[in-house]
């Protein structure tokens, strides 16, 4: 009798190579860039955002170059592309892997405490997995001892004498910055990498002591402060023929998704083209090499899997597309916006508040820079970029544009927009949403926007009027995007231009939705004059025709009624408020 075959696992949460081949887990095969890897540099450094597959990476990493784990590799690479071309470093190191994320969590005031401690463990499998390598007493010699710096310096001089090759592997290498620069500030940091604090140390210690190197994180911060202590590394996180290295093509995520539909896991009906098509919004538009602008998307590989669980499990979307564990980032949103509040820019918009309201910001990419210059203007902007909250959108001369790259990230930015709003006057969310409904269903959507405008006025300050329009739109897209039956498509670019706000139906999850809506919201100063008002009330309508018109809107809308507002505020005060009617009766539209 043929034995069924075992269909694998979704490794959502799994953060381990061998873990996901011992286990019979799913994996996008990246094996392919260890031969580039090996021939760039001996000394290498890349930089991703969280939830991208780092960690599943570099144990990857580890399976392949250990010595120790030679006789295992035909089982760990089975049916992946370096079993058939394997290269010559094959299992040819003593791997020391460190994972940083694990250091930290006791706080500052005991972080070199725990960073020894860790540090020792991990040495203390260093030696007990190459034993037969060693002589006993060499072996006791590394158990026994109890600072890190010595474990390391033994097994330095140990290694070299007997000629044994070491490979060092650090994931999270900057787990320290978040840890010190979130509780501690800059000051703290500073003492830690520089003259002769004990992290700076260590790394030179092994500048000296490693035959390869490869270190990743999520940000560029510390690597700078430590340039002195290590200063050979080829930093390859913005090399074009490294883009694809982490996350998910979209064909990597197809053939994925077709794997469980012939396997019986997903539902043979099932359409995967329109799982497709309602993830990419969500989990993809990553780009990490301006030379790669026109090349597919990559997708975050965290997301990916947290949808697929739910079709497989459930045969529907997840109800909430942002998985809850990636709401933890918000945290490190709001760390990042409190350094940028310290900057003392009083008359102008912060650069979150900036870019929540606008969708892009223009910057030149730094590829490092010192944590005490994290405040200024572009290092701040390349750290957004480089934790993933911006991604790549097009060149503009010497500089980049950079846009959100996606809905699970706007989210993050709306949910720290109305965090900030609320300081000053805390708006009722359930009488919100129940007026969302109301628009959603019966097309009663005035009593919405009244409600927002209502509390525009409460919340506006002398700042807000000297950032106008930015301001007002950033208001209204933190608390319409609370509606999640709609998809909130801010600066949608149509064939006539930009609209202001698309609102589409969720028409996969929610398909009783019967009405699409798109805003126009001007703004013109308080001291502005009449005239200048009823000027922006006939741009805006003049708009609406034109974006009404448009075949993508047509398409977007998917056969809903359409609604086409227009909003003008004067300083606080919204002055219009009306629906206007499509002129253009050979649609299928109505308004």
């Amino acid at each position: 009798m043929e034995q069924a075959k075992v269909v694998k696992g979704i490794p959502y949460g799994v953060a381990n190579f061998e873990d996901v081949r011992n286990k019979n887990r799913y994996y996008v095969d990246k094996t392919m860039y260890l031969p580039l890897l090996e021939e760039t540099s001996d000394y290498l450094f890349l930089i991703r955002p969280r939830r991208f597959g780092k960690s599943v990476f570099v144990s990857m990493m580890q399976a392949y170059y250990d010595i120790a784990k030679a006789d295992r590799f035909d089982t760990l690479f089975d049916g992946l592309w370096i079993k058939e071309h394997p290269t010559p470093l094959k299992n040819a190191f003593q791997v020391i892997y460190f994972d940083f994320s694990l250091v930290g969590a006791g706080g500052i005031e005991n972080l070199k405490q725990t960073f020894n401690d860790y540090c020792c463990k991990v040495l203390d499998r260093f030696i007990e997995r190459y034993h037969a390598f060693y002589d006993d007493s060499f072996f006791y010699e590394v158990k026994n001892a109890t600072n890190a710096a010595y474990k390391l310096n033994s097994i330095n001089t140990k290694a070299r004498e007997m000629g044994y090759p070491l490979y060092l592997i650090i994931d999270e290498y900057d787990n320290f910055t978040n840890v010190i620069l979130s509780e501690g500030g800059k000051e703290v940091f500073q003492n830690l990498t520089h003259a002769s604090g004990f992290y700076r140390d260590y790394f030179k210690i092994f500048k000296a002591m490693f035959s390869r190197v490869f270190l990743i994180g999520v940000s560029p911060v510390t690597l700078d402060d430590l340039s002195s202590g290590y200063n050979i590394d080829w930093n390859i996180s913005q090399a074009p023929e490294f883009n694809h290295i982490l996350g998910f093509s979209e064909s990597d995520v197809r053939t994925m998704f077709h794997y469980y539909q012939d396997n019986g896991k997903l539902h043979p009906d099932a359409d995967i083209e329109a799982m497709m098509a309602e993830m990419k919004p969500w989990y993809n538009n990553y780009c990490f090499a301006q030379e790669c602008l026109d090349d597919d998307r990559l997708y975050n590989c965290d997301m990916v899997f947290y949808y697929l669980r739910h079709q497989v499990l459930y045969n529907r979307p997840p109800r909430e597309m942002v998985d809850k564990n990636i709401r933890t980032d918000y945290k490190k949103l709001k760390m990042l916006a409190d350094i940028d509040r310290g900057n003392k820019r009083e008359n102008r918009m912060s650069v979150i508040e900036e870019i929540a309201a606008t969708g892009t910001i223009l910057m030149t990419l730094k590829s490092s820079f010192p944590a005490e210059y994290v405040t200024e203007d572009e290092n701040f902007r390349s750290l957004l970029y480089y934790y993933g909250l911006l991604t790549m959108k097009k060149n503009i001369g010497r500089r980049i544009e950079m846009t959100i790259p996606n809905n699970c990230i706007k989210e993050q930015y709306w949910s720290f927009m109305r965090d900030y709003f609320n300081r000053s006057v805390p708006m009722n969310i359930t009488e919100l949403q129940d007026k969302m409904d109301l628009m959603s269903f019966d097309g009663e959507w005035e009593p919405l926007i009244t409600h927002i405008a209502t509390a525009y006025r409460e919340n506006y300050s002398v700042r807000d009027s000297i950032l106008g329009e930015h301001n007002l739109q950033g208001f209204f897209k933190a608390y319409l995007a609370l509606n999640s039956l709609y998809l909130v498509e801010p600066e949608i670019e149509l064939n006539y231009g930009f609209s202001d706000f698309l609102m589409l139906p969720d028409k996969a999850r929610y398909p009783e939705i019967a009405r699409s809506y798109i805003m126009e919201l001007k703004y013109v100063k308080p001291s502005a004059a009449q005239t200048e008002v009823e000027a922006k009330s006939k741009e805006a309508e003049e708009q609406l025709h034109k974006y009404a018109n448009d075949k993508i809107v047509k398409r977007l809308c998917e056969g809903t009624t359409l609604h086409l507002l227009k909003v003008v505020f004067q300083g606080a005060d919204m002055k219009v408020c009306e629906e206007i009617a499509h002129r253009n009766t050979e649609t299928d539209f109505l308004a």
